[in-house]
């Protein structure tokens, strides 16, 4: 039994070191405790069926604000918007803009659909 508990917790110190290295080169960081200095200012503008959400409606859709900050990857609000429209907001054929500042460097913009 002691073995056993070993082993498991050698596989968890092993899964969290190779989080670690991983997150070294993706943008998203979900499982690993590797420190993320970034700070993400954006500001999400969508559209469905040509009628501009209100910010309260962007707070009900995704749980976040239309215009904030995040101190996770921008990859973490993408992730947020296209899980969304892919599932539940499927049938609205929404019309995503988000544009967003790391670290307060240059504005940078990202759409969803990415076709566009």
């Amino acid at each position: 039994m002691r073995w056993v508990r070993a082993g498991v917790g050698a596989a968890i110190l092993l899964f969290q070191l190779a989080m670690i290295v991983n997150a070294r080169f993706v943008p998203a960081r979900y499982f690993c405790w590797a420190p993320y200095d970034i700070q993400t200012d954006y500001r999400l503008d969508v559209t469905i069926g040509g009628r501009e959400l209100t910010a309260a409606e962007i707070r009900r859709r995704y749980r976040r604000a239309k215009v904030g900050s995040d101190n996770r990857s921008f990859r973490n609000l993408m992730d947020i918007v296209e899980q969304y429209e892919r599932t539940y907001g499927a049938a609205d054929h929404a019309q995503v803009r988000m544009r967003y500042r790391v670290n307060g460097k240059e504005e940078q913009e990202w759409r969803y659909p990415e076709s566009r």
